[in-house]
């Protein structure tokens, strides 16, 4: 029997302490905070998309960064593993648009709470408010961990799993990042991703609050594409936010060096010609009526004064006095909603991190230190990201699951 300490009572930090309970090891749980679990109760806005149903081609496909590295964790624990695992645990689940899976209570603290009682039933000691300050490290092989209280508990294997930098205020303050490097490991750059978009000028502001369904939003590096997808998004103080935006967040690397804009197509079922019959009809239906009073059954109230201005047309403007011209602008606007992106909200606010532990460091067929024997890496701590859709939560479960093997 080895004696395990894991750093960081997560979703990976639970899921590695308990498999390596299960494999019959002495584990003892660092958390820092008063309770484990504290940044999942508030993910999926309270409800937690624990994973995504979709096989494991798919599952890499919507990881971002270093997708390779996930092989063999998410072929060891992959996303039915994972709704298997719950459900055995007592947390039924749903799957939702996008393949998203939910627990059917829809209450995050439903699988925050599963995943506490499987570590205890396996055996596994928790310290809450326990921060681990330093590593004990000899001749390149760990020894143990040293608490903010200078006390020293010492181990044959160590797994790290402090999470990144995204919600500060639930523990996730960038530790495990100097622990690593007390360990000699790279940290690449860290920035936030998963996070809304800042836009230039004050008409999102004036849109702030209205909700976009059934859209379809492309991102431009100067005249390159670099992101389309289709879905919900919702204009705010600063910007946007919302699932397509957060996704496409995750494509803007460098606001120093790129140029980025956002192109909206409000219409996306529509072709332009089928878009500017539309208009017509509607333009006949209050032909006497000024164009402002025209679009609401096209738009939503809080979109048409941005419309109109852009459309540069008098607002007192009679209906049936616009021209083909004049149409053909108004349809230009409604398939291409252009707006400047100067950069992401800051990382507090940000789903995940990007950046991490350089993966190339870090032996994926166990996720153990290649520079540091016994010691094990898991979850957001590593440069590994995905899209929004229940992916990084699951990556969490897989590289935890890898990690409490201690192959």
């Amino acid at each position: 029997m080895s004696n395990v300490i894991v750093i960081g009572g997560g979703p990976a930090g639970l899921m590695a302490a308990s498999t390596a309970a299960i494999y019959g090891n002495n584990v003892t749980l660092f958390e820092k905070n008063p309770r484990t679990g504290r940044k999942l109760v508030i993910t999926g806005k309270g409800r937690c998309n624990i994973t995504n149903a979709c096989d494991n081609d798919v599952f890499i496909s919507n990881v971002i960064s270093n997708p390779r590295f996930l092989y063999s964790a998410i072929s060891g624990f992959n996303t039915s593993d994972t709704v298997s695992f719950f459900n055995s645990l007592g947390v039924d689940t749903k799957v939702e648009r996008g393949n998203r899976v939910f627990p059917q209570s829809d209450r995050a603290m439903d699988v925050a709470d599963a995943l506490l009682n499987y570590a205890k039933d396996s055996g596994v000691k928790i310290k809450c408010n326990t921060p681990a300050e330093s590593l004990i490290i000899e001749d390149n092989s760990i020894k143990g961990v040293i608490d903010a209280e200078k006390k020293s508990y010492f181990a044959d294997a160590v797994i790290i799993a402090t999470g990144g930098k995204s919600y500060p205020l639930t523990g996730s303050t960038g530790d495990g990042y100097s622990l690593a490097e007390m360990a000699g490991h790279t940290i690449t750059d860290i920035v936030p991703s998963l996070v809304p978009l800042t836009i230039q000028g004050d008409e999102c502001k004036q849109m702030q609050g209205l909700s976009l369904r059934n859209i379809s939003v492309s991102v431009f590096d100067n005249n390159k594409k670099v992101f389309d997808d289709f879905g919900e998004l919702i204009f705010t103080h600063y910007g946007v936010s919302g699932p397509v935006i957060l996704s496409a967040s995750s494509h803007l690397k460098d606001f120093s060096k790129n140029a980025y804009k956002l192109s909206i197509d409000l219409k996306p079922a529509l072709d332009i010609e089928t878009l500017d019959k539309r208009i017509i009809r509607d333009l006949e239906k209050f032909n006497l009526k000024e164009v402002g009073n025209s679009l609401g059954d096209l738009l939503p109230s809080k979109l048409i004064p941005v419309v109109l201005n852009r459309w540069g047309i008098g607002k007192a403007t009679r209906c049936n006095s616009v021209t083909k011209e004049q149409r053909k602008a108004l349809v230009s606007i409604l398939k291409n909603l252009e707006f400047e992106i100067t950069g992401t909200r800051p990382i507090d606010e940000a789903i995940v991190t990007r950046g991490g532990v350089k993966v190339s460091e870090i032996n994926p067929k166990t996720m153990e230190s290649k520079l540091c024997s016994g010691l094990y890496f898991c979850g957001e701590v590593l440069d590994v990201d995905a899209y929004t859709g229940g992916f990084n939560l699951q990556i969490a479960f897989s590289t935890g699951y890898l990690a409490g093997q201690l192959l």
